[in-house]
């Protein structure tokens, strides 16, 4: 009895040895990346060029899916409850993943505990810019009218809690300055009513605003990142124009599965999308919509996301911020 116990038991270890490990199956079916918000934004350009190397490299199609709705919870909250198989994949961002988690009431998951992380693809800083009838020329020159005028100056932004909105709040929160917000569906709308000069100021991505700023239509004042940007190095950064340490926003987006997903697959994913990255037609439009590519590991990427997490919960806490 032993000896036939013993048998089996090589006979099912050898059975499991020769199937084939979830990296080497990996990916059984198309791969769907999820994006929670409408075609057409910058990160949604990326994704879909990545989207398109990624095909090729994995042997099975990859669709972007745009599941727009809620600023970005319902696409995240779609990959938290899929199957842990690495099939669908979730276009997060510091939206999505550090703010909204905190200003709903309730969101469908936990921006941690339910996902695995990937890799951060890139981030990019924002452009603070004015209506040229506000009559400012730098960044000092807003904070001194802000403090002169508070309460009365509007500024615009893409939805509550996205980063147009976030990097004035923390700009609020260190000047002690009072500005309005104005909330629109999508930065798109936002530009068109600050280029018709409905509102007077907004911080947004370098690649939405720089054409207008460049034509004179609105009036670009500074960078919201640590450095100034390679595509617009013409600005000086808020950080050092207002000698403010504490402030840096940069505006990211990385791609995350479902928590429990196999480390093979979440390696696979990681190596393949980085490899995708440094495909020249890629590198060349991230650069050209302001961006940096990123491209890190799995373990830095869920070390960046909790300090993110940490950042962002604590000042939307700190300011009492609630979804409208």
């Amino acid at each position: 009895f032993m000896k036939r116990s013993l048998m089996l038991a090589v006979l099912a270890v050898l059975e499991l040895a020769s199937l084939p490990s979830h990296g080497q199956s990996y990916p059984s079916k198309p791969v769907r990346i999820i994006v929670g918000f409408a075609a057409g934004g910058p990160s949604d350009i990326v994704v879909r060029l990545m989207g398109q190397q990624l095909t090729d490299r994995l042997g099975r199609q990859v669709v972007v899916e745009n599941r727009a709705g809620a600023t970005g919870t319902i696409g995240a909250e779609l990959v938290a409850k899929a199957p842990p198989h690495g099939h669908k994949l979730d276009l997060a961002s510091q939206t999505t993943h550090a703010v909204a988690p905190y200003m709903y009431s309730k969101v469908g998951y936990d921006p941690l505990k339910d996902f695995a992380t990937v890799v951060l693809v890139s981030h990019n800083p924002l452009l603070a810019v004015v209506h040229p009838s506000l009559g400012v020329k730098s960044i000092k020159e807003l904070v001194a009218l802000a403090k002169k005028r508070p309460g009365d100056l509007n500024f615009a932004t893409g939805g509550q809690g996205s980063s147009p909105d976030m990097s004035v709040e923390l700009l609020k929160s260190l000047t002690g300055i009072r500005m309005e917000a104005i909330h629109y569906k999508g930065d798109g709308a936002a530009i068109g009513e600050l280029v018709g000069g409905q509102v007077p100021i907004m911080f947004a991505s370098i690649a939405g605003l720089l054409p207008y700023a460049k034509s004179g239509k609105l009036r670009g004042l500074a960078i919201t990142g640590s450095k100034r940007s390679a595509i617009a190095p013409e600005f000086p950064t808020i950080q050092e124009e207002l000698s403010l340490k504490g402030y840096e926003v940069v505006t990211w987006f990385g791609i995350l599965t479902t928590a429990g997903t196999p480390a093979e697959i979440v390696n696979r994913l990681n190596k393949e999308i980085v490899q995708s990255l440094s495909d020249p037609s890629v590198k060349d439009t991230i650069a050209k919509l302001g961006m940096e590519v990123v491209g890190n590991t799995p373990g830095e990427y869920a070390a960046f996301l909790k300090a993110e997490n940490v950042k962002w919960g604590k000042m939307v806490k700190a300011l009492n911020l609630k979804a409208q």
